[in-house]
This record gives structure tokens, sequence and C-alpha cells, in this order.
């Protein structure tokens, strides 16, 4: 029996079975590659590539007695970025770190300014040409418990949702927990999803997970995890996991093997190809970037 060439497009197009529901679709990368922020010589931690891919944020080392702030620079190409200096009318004698901006330039970060008296941590401004305006507190992410800490935050490419992290610290100032969440925007701050928990159901662990990166189109996650307890050979390692729809739990996350030692939070470029992360070197913080085959 002969089949009709409507029947074989059929066979082979509108049959064929789709990535399982909780599977992470294979995704290959070359070798990192260093990359070099002129004009500036110091750590370089978190750093997040804009929406457009025309400027890096990133913040110096964020252990005391050092004070971190959030810096910025232009890119040259891939590889290469030039030194614009501190972000005006942000910083403060507190830590102020891990930057991450939407399209309309509202620009998210972290700070302990005011923890005690807020127990809170996540901020939002404007962001335009180096300089921070209208800098306030995101209303809707805290729990508002002692030793409940937001230590990361990732916005979307729409500025509709923010991933970010829940952790526990005991009073010797460890964290004991870090679990990714997912909230949205309202017309007041943003709202925690209920389906959160269920939608990171394969990302969370009983150790850590944090330093979210999202996709433009919300589908592929990239996240840091280290196991606990923590040990003198304990390092963070980074991992990806992607989703066929905004409804579905994100698979179950694989290893970017690629990415070896001691290495945290991932950004992705425009191209959704381009991977920025910092990586421990000599106890020093570097950053790299690797890219998808």
């Amino acid at each position: 029996m002969q089949l009709s060439p409507l029947i074989l497009l059929l066979l082979v197009f509108g049959c064929r079975p789709g990535i399982p529901e909780g599977t992470t679709a294979a995704i290959e990368f070359y070798q990192p590659v260093e990359v070099n922020v002129h004009g500036y010589s110091g750590n370089i931690m978190e750093p997040f590539i804009s929406r457009d891919g025309t400027i890096l944020f990133f913040n110096n080392l964020n252990n005391p007695p050092e004070n971190t702030n959030l810096h910025w620079a232009t890119k040259i190409n891939d590889t290469a970025f030039e030194y614009k200096g501190e972000i005006t009318g942000i910083n403060t004698n507190d830590l102020e770190a891990v930057a991450s901006m939407d399209t309309a330039g509202n620009l998210y970060f972290v700070s302990n300014r005011n923890y005690q008296n807020t127990l809170s941590t996540i901020y939002q401004c404007n962001f335009n040409n180096g300089n921070a305006t209208n800098v306030h507190l995101t209303q809707g992410i805290s729990k508002l418990q002692a030793g409940q800490v937001n230590f990361d935050v990732e916005v979307s490419a729409n500025g509709q949702e923010l991933y970010f992290v829940d952790a526990q610290f005991n009073q010797s100032g460890n964290p004991q927990s870090a679990d990714l969440v997912i909230a949205e925007k309202t017309g007041t701050g943003f709202k925690r999803l209920p389906d959160s928990d269920k939608i990171m159901q394969n990302i969370n662990t009983d150790g850590l997970e944090y330093a979210a990166c999202i996709s433009a189109n919300q589908l592929e996650l990239y996240f840091t995890r280290v196991g606990l307890p923590l040990t003198a050979t304990s390092h963070p390692e980074i991992y990806y996991s992607t989703r066929q729809n905004l409804q579905e739990a994100f698979g179950k996350p694989t290893k970017i093997a690629a990415i070896t030692g001691f290495a945290e939070a991932p950004t992705i470029a425009p191209d959704q190809r381009t991977l920025y992360f910092h990586r421990r070197e000599n106890n020093r913080f570097v950053l790299y970037c690797v890219k998808k085959k």
C-alpha cells in the first residue's frame, strides 16, 4: 500500500511525541572563556547582562570588610566590556548586590540596608545611563520572618515575574536552606505564585538553590546549587532546566559539564546562547562566558 504525501507528513511531524513533562531538553556547551572588563581590576561577582545586551551589571566582593556595591560596564564584544564605574544613587555603606533589569529599565537588587526594621532585602529603582532613581523596597516578596532572607533576585524580561530565593539562616549567619520561588507583578508590588512550589518541584532540594537566571521566554532556567552540609571541599555548580510552557514544571536539572570549579550566578545574553557567570580562581572572582553549541 502506498501512503499519500499528507499521511506521510502526519506520521513524520504530526504524530512525533514531544518531550515528556518533567524532562529537561539536552543542551551542549563549548568551553568557557574569560571575559575582560577594561578599566576594572577588582572582583566581579553576580553578573547580569541587560536584556538588550549593551550593559553588564555586577558587584564587587560580597565579603566583609569590603563594601559591596553595584557597578556597570558597556559592551565592546562578547568577551570584553568597558568599565563605567559604580551606579550612582543606589549604593550605601551596606551591601548592594545582584542586579537584574527588565526591558523597561526597572532595576532590581539586593540590599541589607534596612533588614532589621523591614525583614526585607529586595529593592527596585529606575536605571538610566548609570544613574538610579526612585529607589524603594519591593513589596510582597519577604515572608517577614526573622532569619528568612531573600538573597538573590532575577526579573523576567517583560517585568512581570520575579525569581528569587527563600533562605533560612542560623544564628551563626550560615544558610540552612535556600529554594527558588516565583512571584508575579501586581498593582503595588509582587505576589508569590500559588503554584510556585509545583513549578520548582524538580529544582529545589535539601541543598541550596540560588542565583536564578531565566531566558526571555521563561522556558529555560539556569541556577546555582551546592549541597549541604557545607564543608571545606564544597563548591557551587551551575545547572540548567527546561520546560515546554509557562504552566509546566521545570524538568529535572542537568549540570553544565563545561563549567568546572567554583562557579556561580549565571546570566544569559539576548542571543539566548551566551551564558555569563563568575568563577573563583586563586581566591579572586573572575567573569567568564560559555556558549551553547
